[in-house]
């Protein structure tokens, strides 16, 4: 891989971020989808839906590695995307601290729906345990 100037890394950075917003708007929908099928019993749906997730995820991690690696390039090893976004001119800078702004708030939004997602399927898991196993003598003889 060849070195990136510095007018390349700051593009790469500005359109990883791009990508990012575009991919936590769809990991979004996919866990409203995988809250909606858990609620429904659809293992197959989950199942699908996991197979849909786990590539966005990854994707979408692979570019948060190297959007730390530019920055740290750009800025040092204490740099950060405030940082960076500060040093950026004007339209520019204005645009890029709004599109950082909103993919934070969608992927704690994300993290919220998969803690939700997640607390429903261990739940379902645990009453079905019950069920099938006695767990708490809830179908017990009296």
């Amino acid at each position: 891989m060849s070195r990136m100037t510095r007018q390349q890394a700051v593009g790469t950075l500005v359109d990883g971020i791009q990508q990012d917003l575009d991919a936590a708007n769809a990991i979004q929908a996919l866990l409203e989808r995988q809250f909606d099928a858990a609620l429904r019993h659809q293992s197959a749906e989950l199942g699908a839906l996991a197979a849909e997730l786990a590539p966005a995820l990854d994707a979408m991690d692979a570019r948060r590695r190297q959007r730390v690696a530019l920055v740290r390039a750009l800025h040092g090893q204490e740099g950060t995307m405030g940082g960076f976004i500060a040093t950026q001119a004007e339209p520019g800078r204005t645009t890029l601290a709004a599109a950082w702004t909103e993919l934070e708030r969608l992927v704690l939004a994300c993290k919220a729906a998969t803690t939700r997602n997640s607390n429903l399927l261990a739940e379902q898991f645990s009453l079905m345990g019950r069920v099938l196993h006695g767990g708490d003598g809830t179908y017990a003889p009296r």
